[in-house]
């Protein structure tokens, strides 16, 4: 039997899913109230877990709560987008480096197939399987905590590309460097497979910070 404690950690936290993609669609604008009455009405919970989610989505940067005014959808930001590209750099590189010691091919055979379906996937799909491509070559390392925090930076950046996705002509250029990494993973070659994940990363933000509105 579930304890009481157990069944509000899982609201909260399946509150926090579904606001966290509702943001990360558009679907929650920029600077939107998010009043706990409503969203604890709308998801048949009580004010306390929809608190707590949002409490968890402020640390995640995806929400703003402000003394007296309550909560709202974080502000779309250079500076947050700058940030999340130089933590993915440094985390992903990481990761990388020490996943590709345990890869099997059958994991990068998994991993290219992603990259088979992202090349041919409509472009609202793209940020999701471009999460799942680098995240099933990262999930060898090992590294519950490291994987737990790359995940947030994929979702808080997906919420970038979102936005910028139409204007932005660099599916070409993302599929080549895919295929360069993969091709760095089967040959086992830790340091260009870093080199060519570093660039890949930080050409993206630079990408998406050109696309931006404002």
């Amino acid at each position: 039997m579930q304890t009481a404690g157990a069944k509000g950690r899982d609201q909260t936290q399946s509150v926090a899913d579904r606001l966290r993609e509702r943001i990360i669609s558009g679907e929650l604008a920029a600077g939107q109230p998010l009043r706990q009455e409503t969203i604890a009405e709308a998801y048949g919970v009580s004010r306390m877990p929809v608190r707590e989610a949002l409490r968890l989505l402020q640390a995640e940067g995806f929400v703003e709560m402000v003394r007296n005014r309550g909560a709202s959808v974080a502000a779309i930001d250079a500076r947050d987008l700058a940030e999340i590209h130089e933590m993915r750099v440094l985390a992903e590189c990481l990761a990388l480096r020490h996943a590709i010691p345990e890869l099997t091919e059958s994991r990068i055979d998994r991993a290219e197939s992603i990259q088979g379906e992202l090349e041919t996937a409509p472009i609202e799909a793209f940020g999701a399987l471009n999460k799942r491509f680098h995240m099933t070559l990262y999930e060898a390392c090992a590294r519950p905590r490291l994987l737990a925090h790359i995940s947030l930076l994929h979702d808080a950046a997906d919420r970038y590309l979102r936005i910028a996705i139409r204007q932005l002509d660099y599916a070409v250029r993302s599929d080549r460097e895919h295929r360069e990494l993969l091709a760095a993973c089967r040959r086992r070659d830790t340091e260009a497979a870093q080199e060519i994940l570093r660039t890949h990363i930080e050409e993206a933000g630079k990408a998406l910070l050109a696309a931006l509105p404002g």
